[in-house]
């Protein structure tokens, strides 16, 4: 049998034991985002049914099977057996709900985003931006990305030390770099 313990806003952790293994998936997801964590381990065939505790350190899980008891933390996405048997006199335990079998298809679906309005055009100080096409233009310097580039002249600049050269030239005239 399989287990599901819903931890609120979101998450989740999904118990099950297949043969001799515990499978413990962590599943945490909001709008736009979703992660899965998921360990697998040796028990043995559970005894009793698993049991989950909520700590000052995140959740403790606690198997009973055929290999004995074992101590599952679980904080966040990570997942660990833990060697030291904490104290569980002041936790709160958690509900378990019983389920016929957890297959990858029941993880919750990431739910998808609603689209974004396209970018306005935007003015900070003397620098301006605007999209379709990207042009950004700051004091006198421009930058235009996928723009007709028939309607603006081509500026070209010398590698070696930035200076601005003319599509004719040959060799830089500020510090006489041979041009490409």
């Amino acid at each position: 049998m399989a287990y599901v313990c819903e931890l609120g806003t979101g998450q989740r952790i999904y118990l099950d034991n297949p043969g001799n293994q515990t499978i413990i998936t962590t599943s945490s997801s909001s709008p736009g985002q979703q992660q899965h964590s998921s360990s697998e381990f040796t028990s043995g065939h559970w005894t009793s049914p698993p049991q989950l505790f909520h700590t000052p350190n995140g959740i403790l899980i606690k198997i009973t099977g055929s290999n004995g008891e074992q101590l599952i933390q679980v904080q966040g996405n990570s997942i660990a057996v833990t060697n030291h048997t904490p104290t569980v006199t002041h936790s709160q335990p958690l509900h378990l709900e019983q389920v016929a079998s957890i297959p990858a298809s029941s993880m919750p679906p990431m739910q998808p985003l609603e689209p974004m309005p396209p970018m306005q055009p935007m003015t900070m100080g003397n620098m301006e931006m605007s999209l379709n096409p990207m042009q950004m233009r700051m004091g006198n310097m421009e930058m235009h990305i996928n723009s007709d580039l028939s309607s603006h002249p081509t500026r070209r600049f010398c590698s070696q030390c930035g200076a601005k050269v003319k599509e004719s030239d040959r060799f830089c005239a500020s510090c006489g770099h041979q041009l490409s």
